[in-house]
């Protein structure tokens, strides 16, 4: 009876170690789980929050901004005082229809923080994997105003995209950034990702760094620098 107890007691440990190996590395496995997402607040209310009408836009885009282009052939003269906005680090831009995509430097500075605090919330403070914001419309020629028209009867004749000071940031869609290593990464749902846009915005309208409009039918955040 003795033997055959030893015999068993190593068998009986190796299964538990095999279950503790087991264990381990299925969490190592899980490695890319989304993190337990905290401190995600948002605003209250979207349009109380962000009320900021086209008279307010129009006033500070005219002062820091450019003068209307007729069409695109006469913003390649201004291209000194622009800036190109394309794909990069912080965010991505939309396939663009009715503008093109230039801003001032201000706002193009403005962008470029909206884009850098929103992934750093994300990541950092929120707990929550990457995305980038997407751009759905920036500089509007006089041209792009008319045939905008024509499609929405809704658009302001008088827009403030028209002077590169305005850019337009969507709420309805985001871009996931991927791992590097090409691991699978989980989705974030574009509710969250709303709300955590809207604190960013929030704070930088607080600091008096920009206006900014809730578009509902347009899905977007409309926003001009200050």
């Amino acid at each position: 009876m003795t033997i055959y107890k030893l015999r068993i007691l190593p068998l009986f440990l190796l299964v538990i170690g095999l279950t503790t190996l087991t264990s381990g590395c299925k969490k190592k496995d899980m490695s890319l789980k989304l993190n337990e997402p905290h401190n995600i607040r948002g605003v209250v209310n979207y349009k109380r929050s962000f009320p900021d009408l086209n008279d307010a836009h129009l006033e500070v885009a005219k002062k820091i901004g450019i003068r209307p282009l007729a069409d695109r052939e006469a913003a390649e003269d201004m291209k000194e005082k622009l800036t190109h906005i394309t794909d990069n680090e912080f965010y991505a831009v939309d396939s663009l229809t009715h503008s093109i995509p230039y801003l001032v430097p201000r706002a193009s500075a403005l962008l470029d923080t909206i884009g850098s605090n929103f992934l750093d919330s994300l990541v950092a403070a929120k707990g929550l994997n990457p995305n980038q914001v997407i751009i759905t419309s920036v500089l509007r020629t006089e041209n792009d105003v008319k045939r905008l028209r024509r499609r929405n009867g809704n658009a302001s004749a008088n827009s403030a995209h028209c002077f590169g000071a305005t850019f337009d940031v969507s709420w309805k869609r985001f871009k996931k950034v991927e791992d590097k290593d090409g691991r699978p990464m989980q989705d974030v749902s574009a509710d969250t990702l709303k709300l955590v846009l809207s604190e960013v915005l929030r704070d930088l309208r607080q600091a008096e760094k920009c206006y900014i409009k809730y578009e509902l039918k347009q899905g977007c955040f409309h926003i001009t620098a200050r």
